[in-house]
């Protein structure tokens, strides 16, 4: 059964984990793995907008993936290209509008074409969003943030003195996009790698066993039913909550 319509979150962010993992199980080679990981996005995004959660991210690629050996990193810049091939012509018939966040310019040619025909296509979307996350480190982001905001100071476009969140979350990769609601990660593993460090500051966190090759609808059903028994303070107690107050702005 669907979780009860009252409290879906809006933003869900998934490190899809376990793909090796997964593979090495079966006695697989790993880019198996990997193959089944872009079934289980496929199965990931379609259930999204089901459950009528309007903003899904997912960790594709880190800045960190880069050392891994090489032909697992050429292996899985393919498995982007053709996932990107296919899966425009899905996102265009469910209106869905895709974004980036991370260094794309760093990808390969073959990739980052398709991504920036994807981006281009779909960016009128405005009801159901999908957002990947492609040679993305969220220290790096941090860090320019950090370098933009100071140049627009230099250039008189900020102060110095108005560092607030509201203003710097401006200059994150993420601008324009709710902060995410619920973070899950796949896999068992329970860190969350450099992963949207800032805007996963209130996220409801769950850590799931499944491996992400293996993770069902089901199991994001279960996830959000997790979600909808929590009490989201924000700071404050929950009788302040029960009594009608607004969570800080700051949040």
């Amino acid at each position: 059964m669907p979780p009860a319509p009252a409290n879906i979150p809006q933003h869900v962010a998934i490190i899809m984990d376990g793909n090796g993992r997964w593979a090495k199980q079966r006695g697989l080679p790993r880019i198996e793995g990997h193959r089944r990981g872009v079934e289980a996005a496929r199965t990931a995004i379609d259930a999204t907008r089901d459950l009528g959660i309007r903003y899904l991210t997912l960790y594709a690629f880190s800045a960190e993936n880069w050392q891994r050996p090489a032909d697992e990193v050429s292996a899985l810049m393919k498995l982007l290209e053709l996932f990107l091939r296919r899966e425009t012509r899905t996102l265009l018939k469910n209106g869905i509008r895709l974004h980036t966040i991370g260094h794309i310019e760093e990808l390969p040619a073959g990739p980052r074409k398709e991504l920036q025909h994807a981006l281009a296509a779909t960016r009128h979307f405005t009801d159901w969003h999908l957002v990947l996350a492609l040679n993305y480190g969220s220290r790096t982001e941090v860090a320019d943030a950090a370098c933009a905001f100071a140049a627009a100071v230099h250039a008189g476009r900020e102060r110095a003195d108005d560092a607030s969140w509201a203003t710097f979350s401006r200059y994150l990769y993420t601008n324009g996009l709710p902060d995410p609601d619920l973070l899950i990660r796949t896999s068992g593993e329970m860190r969350i790698s450099n992963f949207l460090l800032l805007q996963c500051a209130y996220a409801e966190m769950i850590f799931s066993p499944v491996l992400w090759p293996d993770f069902s609808k089901g199991d994001l059903i279960a996830a959000v039913e997790e979600y909808q028994r929590r009490e989201r303070r924000f700071g404050l107690t929950g009788e302040q909550l029960q009594a009608g107050a607004a969570p800080p702005a700051s949040a």
